[in-house]
């Protein structure tokens, strides 16, 4: 079991750690911006997507990055994207979905009916399985790649883990009948086969221990490295009470059932990545999906992809911490690198209790985060100890990343550097890439639609402001259906 990280170790990172490009200057030109604070929305200029002199990924040819869509999808495309982008229909779609007006029936027919025939049917790929397999299919003939995720989280009890179980299993088996390699990865969401209040208390659990290692979980198996020095700790302020011998069995079955789904990932060979959730939870998550990297991520083609969110100001000594204990047990360790979702809440909990935030101050830090942890992971994907699913709006970002793999010798269709961007998100990066030649995957929820509507409001919040990823989408898709009406009326 790895025990606490000495302060020599953590001072390494800054060294280990190469740039993907010390002689650049910063990725992004940024002032400094408190996420407590609404900044105005930056207007990117086309100039921007093309900045730099790497020039692996091409945008300017629009025709040939939208090929695969037909007019009618293109502009269906380009008005949700840009009616995703206005504040004031997020603001009050986002409040309408939170308030009690879904409580009563015609309000929530007439906004669930509203949902399903826009944003639902553009973010997401159906309510089934069926139907997530054909558009996965559709993806797989443009050149991406379709990763299965199964919209479920925040299950109350056993019986609803292991339903819900029963449908990520399902996922699985659905890449038997999908053309081979066109099912990426497999998505689960720990929070989905695990009670929220169970995975609260085992992350309270271990992170007391971190701060007092003379207290025995006995529950706990071997894991690696969970905690840096700078990981928010301010949910332990008292020592927590052990887990009931009831808790510990109902933890026991939570990690039963991810090992059920590591195995039958293996034997389908599809990766399974397991998604990074909230900060009161996430602790829990590591140890779980490391207890599992363990077991399954022996060989260079590893089955386990942890997530690793870049905005938290630990991600990147955590990333080296556990990558240092996974070289001594001969794990290879895999990644799904973000730079964060749960912004808001995270925020909201550390306010609350009066605490410093665990997300960097400023978007400039979190750039430089997750660019600093992507390339750590490139050099472990070159020593064949790691495999890195990069997973980015960020046009600079990719644009580094490739240019870095390539100058590593990392071949453009190694299946341990993998692209990814959010279905219907992104496309004009999306294609950029395919078309230098790397493997791309978009992340496909499915589900009933009152299922995805915690992910919907998330993507919502992604669209706002400087948080934007859709701006160079709506310029490009702009473009490309000008240049199509000028082709029809010459």
């Amino acid at each position: 079991m790895a025990g606490k990280p000495s302060p020599r170790l953590i001072k390494k990172l800054h060294r280990l750690t190469r740039p993907l490009n010390s002689s650049s200057p910063p990725i992004v030109d940024t002032p400094e911006l408190n996420f407590l604070k609404k900044p105005e929305p930056h207007v990117a200029k086309p100039s921007e997507f093309n900045a730099g002199k790497d020039l692996i990924l091409e945008l300017d040819d629009t025709q040939k990055l939208f090929s695969s869509f037909s007019t009618g999808k293109l502009i269906r495309s380009a008005i949700n994207v840009h009616v995703a982008a206005i504040e004031p229909v997020v603001d009050f779609g986002t409040w309408v979905m939170q308030s009690k007006l879904m409580d009563t029936f015609p309000v929530r027919e007439i906004v669930l009916g509203t949902i399903r025939r826009t944003f639902f049917e553009h973010f997401c790929g159906g309510e089934t399985a069926e139907e997530a397999k054909r558009n996965i299919e559709k993806l797989y003939d443009a050149g991406l790649r379709g990763m299965m995720v199964y919209g479920l989280e925040d299950a109350d009890d056993n019986e609803s883990c292991d339903k819900n179980l029963e449908m990520f299993l399902q996922t699985a088996e659905a890449s038997k009948s999908l053309p081979r390699s066109s099912m990426s990865f497999v998505i689960v969401k720990i929070t989905a086969i695990c009670r929220v209040g169970l995975l609260e208390r085992a992350s309270t659990l271990l992170s007391w221990e971190h701060k007092n290692p003379s207290l025995k979980l006995p529950w706990k198996q071997e894991t690696l490295t969970l905690f840096a020095a700078n990981s928010p700790l301010y949910l332990t302020l008292n020592r927590p009470e052990p887990l009931t011998p009831q808790e510990e069995e109902d933890f026991q079955l939570a990690q039963q059932r991810l090992q059920k789904l590591c195995q039958r990932c293996a034997e389908l060979d599809v990766p399974l990545a397991i998604d990074a959730e909230y900060t009161s939870v996430q602790p829990a998550i590591d140890y779980l999906t490391y207890s599992s990297s363990i077991l399954y991520n022996k060989d260079s083609k590893p089955i386990v992809y942890g997530t690793m969110q870049a905005y938290l100001k630990d991600a990147k000594e955590r990333l080296f911490l556990a990558c240092k204990d996974a070289e001594k047990m001969g794990v290879s360790m895999a990644y799904k690198l973000v730079r964060g979702a749960y912004m808001t809440r995270d925020l909201k909990v550390a306010s609350s209790l009066g605490c410093e935030s665990p997300i960097h101050n400023n978007l400039q830090d979190t750039h430089r985060s997750y660019n600093d942890c992507a390339s750590f992971m490139l050099d472990k994907i070159v020593d064949g100890s790691g495999a890195l699913l990069l997973a980015t709006h960020n046009l600079d970002s990719a644009k580094l990343v490739a240019s870095k793999s390539k100058d590593l010798g990392i071949g453009s269709k190694n299946e341990n550097l993998q692209f990814a961007q959010l279905y219907a998100m992104s496309e004009g990066l999306s294609f950029s890439l395919r078309d230098a030649g790397f493997l791309v995957s978009k992340y496909m929820p499915f589900g009933p639609i009152e299922k995805i509507i915690p992910y919907l409001l998330r993507r919502a919040e992604e669209n706002r402001g400087f948080l934007s990823s859709s701006e160079m989408d709506r310029q490009l898709m702009r473009k490309e259906l000008a240049r199509r009406f000028l082709a029809a009326i010459s």
